[in-house]
């Protein structure tokens, strides 16, 4: 029988990714109509009065049938398009193609220079499926298994093959989580932004304050500054989710030299939770300054 904790979570985080499909479908359906009211009006062409209307049987030169295709033909091409692209002048654009130290997927970083352009909820859910299944993951993931492994935290999943391939799945899994709850789920619901945009110019202390407070503090996608409640809600989410469904429960160690049975304790508790979700926010903190100084050490690098 399942606890009330993972029947309450397991509940809770569908509905969330039910809201935040729903919100997703909205999104798209308003851009394609966006996108289908500003082609009729920039297809349809300003009418003369005083010019006479040509005979119906008139058939059109092979001059003006050119010229007609080629239109068509430049109109298909700008429907082709991709959407996320910026079309407004001085817009910045929508995700970067930036890794960290040239490796780790820094998509959600971009420069704040110009107009803002909001990300739907779609590409808030493609540009984190992009970064959170690209392959540096996986070795990223299999190096912190190894770490765990050989720490041996979190005793109960064991050593040997089957304890680290336990290891490195729960490390896949709770960075796939929490990459989706704070980057595209709550964003997608609460209509926030969840790019870093860098600071361009300050001290060194400014700088590395501003980018750890990005941690409370955000964009919505109305450009207004506001709570973020994407990272701490979301955060809080994933460790919930991830030590209530795949960590450890209390696992048999052994018998002590009396002959009673030994336990490893279990790691499915509240305060492993809420240690989880600081250490989490407190990562992603230090995320964020390396995000802010990576353009500079990036010059650096390549002179």
């Amino acid at each position: 029988m399942k606890s009330p904790h993972r029947v309450f979570v397991c509940l809770l985080s569908l509905s969330l990714f039910t809201g935040s499909v729903y919100c997703s479908a909205q999104d798209e359906a308003k851009s394609r109509r966006t996108d289908w009211v500003e082609s009729v009006s920039q297809s349809a062409p300003g009418t003369d009065q005083t010019t006479e209307p040509s005979p119906a049987s008139a058939k059109p030169s092979a001059s003006q049938a050119s010229t007609g295709q080629a239109g068509a033909q430049t109109q298909d091409q700008d429907k082709d398009k991709d959407k996320g692209s910026s079309q407004t002048p001085g817009a910045s654009p929508g995700t970067s193609k930036d890794r960290l130290f040239f490796a780790l997927p820094n998509f959600l970083t971009v420069d704040a220079n110009g107009k803002i352009i909001p990300l739907t909820a779609g590409q808030k859910f493609k540009v984190v499926a992009r970064g959170s299944f690209d392959p540096v993951q996986i070795v990223w993931y299999a190096a912190l298994a190894g770490i765990s492994q050989a720490q041996n935290s979190e005793p109960g999943f064991g050593q040997g093959a089957e304890g680290y391939g336990k290891r490195y799945g729960a490390y896949a899994a709770d960075g796939t989580i929490e990459n989706f709850f704070v980057g595209a789920v709550f964003p997608s619901m609460l209509h926030q932004d969840p790019r870093f945009f860098p600071k361009p110019q300050g001290s060194f202390f400014g700088r590395a304050t501003y980018a750890a407070s990005r941690i409370v503090i955000t964009r919505g996608d109305s450009g207004k500054r506001e709570f973020n409640f994407s990272e701490v809600v979301g955060a809080a989410m994933a460790s919930a989710i991830s030590t209530y469904s795949y960590h450890p429960r209390r696992t048999f160690r052994g018998f002590d030299p009396m002959g009673v049975p030994e336990y490893y304790p279990s790691d499915r508790t509240l305060s492993n939770t809420a240690s989880v979700w600081v250490s989490q926010m407190g990562y992603d903190a230090i995320t964020l300054v390396v995000k802010e100084f990576w353009p500079d050490i990036r010059r650096k690098v390549k002179k």
